[in-house]
């Protein structure tokens, strides 16, 4: 074993170790009664949570999707720049400033927070997907037509097989920036386990800020291999090398 990987293998040990202390730490010193205390309550705000997540992740991958497709076409790719550039300027503005536009335009409540997010997670998508297409070897495409395919066959038969991990690369990029910035969703009525968050910071009560944070971290970690798994599944192995290190994420 080389002498980076033992460090790696150290490092991630002791990391598991910390992470299974803190928990019976907490869970000794009562941080999770709110979770056991008051269900419905904890049940509600999770389902809030998600729903903030997924509608907007599903939002970011209708519009980014075939925004990446069609600027990845030939006729069209030289004005790719110009989008990457817009998508670019809406992921630095801070997550807050985002919310807090969107009140001004949609009000406050679920539909200015998922609109917020939706904005945040139509990069991660985009990006991802361009570079996947982009990675596609020439070859290949050729090798289709010269087999006598139509266009859309060499598109969903050769592009999207061979774009697919980097395109679930960024859905899951998008999704775990989601999970974590849907707690500030709180600050304009939208709901979700932001609403213990900050319920426990502002009374350093530690029971809630931890209950609700060890769940969206959770949820965060959970997606994260559930996407990672899809990834696995639905690309041939000698693809995902070649696509993830086309991946600019």
């Amino acid at each position: 074993m080389s002498r980076k990987k033992l460090i790696t293998y150290i490092v991630r040990i002791l990391l598991y170790v910390l992470a299974f202390g803190f928990f019976i730490y907490a869970a000794i010193n009562g941080f999770f009664s709110p979770i056991y205390k008051e269900p419905n309550t904890f049940f509600v705000l999770v389902r809030e949570h998600l729903n903030l997540v997924m509608l907007s992740s599903f939002l970011a991958v209708v519009i980014a999707l075939p925004l990446a497709v069609l600027f990845t076409r030939a006729r069209f790719r030289k004005y790719e720049w110009i989008v990457s550039n817009i998508a670019n300027v809406a992921q630095t503005l801070p997550s807050l400033a985002i919310l807090a536009l969107t009140i001004g335009i949609l009000g406050i409540g679920f539909v200015p927070a998922v609109f917020a997010l939706f904005i945040y997670s139509v990069l991660p998508i985009f990006r991802n997907a361009v570079a996947g297409f982009n990675s596609i070897d020439p070859n290949l495409i050729d090798a289709g037509k010269g087999m006598g395919m139509k266009a859309s066959q060499i598109f969903w038969r050769v592009e999207v097989p061979n774009a697919a991990y980097a395109i679930i690369d960024g859905l899951r990029t998008a999704i775990i920036l989601n999970v974590g910035t849907a707690a500030f969703a709180y600050y304009i009525g939208g709901g979700g386990l932001g609403v213990w968050i900050m319920t426990g910071i502002q009374l350093v009560d530690h029971a809630y800020l931890i209950s609700g944070a060890i769940s969206v971290t959770l949820m965060a970690i959970g997606f994260d291999y559930l996407l990672r798994g899809i990834g696995y599944i639905v690309t041939p192995k000698s693809n995902r090398q070649i696509t993830n290190s086309a991946t600019t994420t």
